[in-house]
């Protein structure tokens, strides 16, 4: 499975007075099994670009092919593009409406025509990759559970389509300290048990330096930088330029370099900087 975005470009109210070009010929791959977070500002168009691949937007010119086939042929059913394509958006657990957290979870392979048996077993088998224990929540309302409980049972009913890629939009806004670091832990372990594509879209750049194996970074519609984490984040002025900023460690360890004579560091994470400070250290006490 892989997807392939080919000179993408996307215009809201196209001949009208508002119209705003949302999408500017963008250009980029997600090999199998990548995790690729999107970083911009507000207005970038991150969320035009994530309701694309899910087939909600169509393109006024451009292609995406997912593991070889265009989906934006025209050809292709809307149906069979979720099956592939799962995509969260902020606030999922605003979307909660069924009495039980089973029939929450059940509502997207109902959809799909599937039989009970099967439906029964997606719905046990999403509600475990979340983190949450099935019989412990099942029957209860999703109304009754914890803010970070609601966003794992939103998560768990798009899990439960069995898409190839998982297409998350901000899944920690609104979340307190508590709840943001369980759902990033969730996110790592969907990866883990599925290996599938995951593209999330995030402004804390620490979730993105810890969790993603590429990152793209949008600015007026076109993809501004490329890379892994340590490729994007190295350049600090350029994402300032863009109102964005680096993860917070990157700027304390940047600090310790201008201060500190001889040391310099790469490190994205506080395990890295801390390693490498200590290594420092040591080498400067023998």
């Amino acid at each position: 499975m892989s997807i392939e975005v080919r000179n993408l470009t996307f215009t809201y109210a196209p001949g009208m007075p508002d119209e705003t070009l949302a999408i500017d010929d963008i250009s980029f791959s997600i090999a199998d099994g990548q995790i690729c977070g999107i970083i911009g500002h507000t207005g970038s168009g991150k969320s035009t670009l994530l309701q694309h691949l899910n087939g909600l937007l169509k393109p006024g010119s451009g292609e995406i092919y997912i593991d070889d086939a265009c989906i934006t042929d025209g050809k292709t059913k809307l149906v069979d593009i979720r099956k592939k394509v799962g995509l969260v958006f902020q606030y999922p657990e605003y979307q909660l409406f069924e009495e039980t957290v089973a029939k929450d979870v059940a509502f997207g392979p109902k959809n799909l025509g599937l039989d009970a048996e099967e439906i029964d077993k997606r719905v046990r088998d999403a509600i475990a990759v979340v983190g949450l224990d099935y019989e412990e929540v099942s029957e209860k309302s999703p109304f009754e559970l914890s803010g970070g409980q609601k966003r794992r049972v939103a998560i768990a009913g798009v899990i439960a389509m069995n898409p190839k890629i998982l297409i998350l939009d901000e899944p920690t806004a609104g979340l307190d300290p508590t709840a943001h670091a369980e759902v990033i832990s969730m996110v790592k372990d969907i990866h883990e048990k599925l290996g599938i594509i995951m593209i999330f879209v995030s402004h804390n750049m620490r979730d993105i330096a810890n969790l993603s194996d590429k990152v793209l970074v949008i600015n007026e519609g076109k993809i501004a930088l490329e890379g892994t984490p340590r490729e994007v984040f190295a350049e600090r002025a350029f994402l300032q330029s863009m109102g964005l900023d680096v993860p917070p460690i990157v700027n304390i360890v940047k600090k310790l370099e201008e201060k500190t004579e001889d040391f310099t560091t790469e490190a994205l994470t506080a395990d890295e900087a801390a390693d490498e400070i200590c290594a420092y250290i040591n080498k400067q006490n023998r």
